[in-house]
């Protein structure tokens, strides 16, 4: 199935989808939207582009696991997509998944305008990449 991963952010926020087997994660877009509905009307949309079969949005925990003000927000996107767009959605614990995309951009050594662009879409396919691994995990535990 296809899986569609967003990775929220102030600004912007990033979206990336699974091939049809799970095995790999893409990075698609960044949308730039400061409004909660229609950012929330813009991801239902691209899902239903992807005929996505289900949305994964990170969830922002602090480091100690607990929910801040930014999971809540999180939640509730989460919430309001699935009502919008019809399609099962997860929240997945996103920490340090932001510092890693910077990592990796810095290795590609992608600076000013490009690397701003770029590390939502980076973030959110990180996120997916995890998600996967642990669906792989939790299937071959069954």
């Amino acid at each position: 199935m296809i899986i569609m991963s967003v990775d929220r952010g102030k600004a912007r926020t990033g979206i990336a989808y699974s091939d049809k087997n799970e095995s790999f994660a893409f990075p698609l877009t960044v949308i730039t939207e400061y409004n909660g509905e229609r950012l929330a009307e813009r991801i239902a949309a691209e899902a239903q582009k992807l005929s996505a079969e289900l949305i994964v949005v990170g969830l922002p925990r602090r480091t100690d696991g607990s929910l801040g003000d930014s999971a809540e927000e999180c939640m509730a996107l989460a919430q309001r997509v699935a009502a919008l767009s019809g399609i099962e959605v997860e929240t997945y614990d996103e920490r340090f998944t932001t510092v890693l995309a910077h990592t990796a951009l810095n290795a590609t050594d992608t600076r000013g305008k490009k690397r701003k662009a770029v590390i939502d879409a980076v973030a959110a396919t990180m996120i997916l990449e995890d998600y996967l691994k642990f669906r792989q995990n939790k299937k071959a535990q069954n």
